[in-house]
């Protein structure tokens, strides 16, 4: 079971990466762009979710049905997110080396090019 205190610790390893808000949520950004948040009350009540907490985090579209796919008990998706290059992930139910990936995969999305080169460094 993961917590954003987790998340944190994970993502804030990655170049420049700050917590604040994203969405009126606690989220971790790269030069003021966020790339991952958990979701809101208003979103846990109209999705029906009250068993995790939930991360979002942005993923490749073209892999997002397969990553649900394959990992079906801690991500997935709702109409919000369709069509969207977005997933969900159950904190609850995360082991903390595929968060950590996901994060990296999520972060690599927003982060500028200058600092993806410095973490492949």
């Amino acid at each position: 079971m993961a917590t954003f205190e987790d998340v944190c610790r994970l993502g804030t390893r990655l170049p420049e990466v700050t917590e604040g808000t994203f969405y009126g949520t606690a989220a971790l950004k790269v030069r003021g762009k966020g790339f991952c948040r958990m979701w809101s009350e208003r979103e846990y009540n109209r999705d029906g979710v009250h068993d995790t907490e939930v991360l979002v985090v942005f993923c490749e579209p073209e892999a997002k049905s397969t990553l649900l796919e394959n990992h079906s008990d801690v991500l997935f998706s709702t109409p919000h997110y369709e069509g969207y290059g977005a997933m969900l992930i159950r904190l609850a139910r995360v082991e903390l080396e595929d968060l950590a990936e996901w994060l990296e995969d999520s972060y690599r999305r927003r982060a500028p090019e200058t600092l993806l080169r410095r973490l492949d460094r």
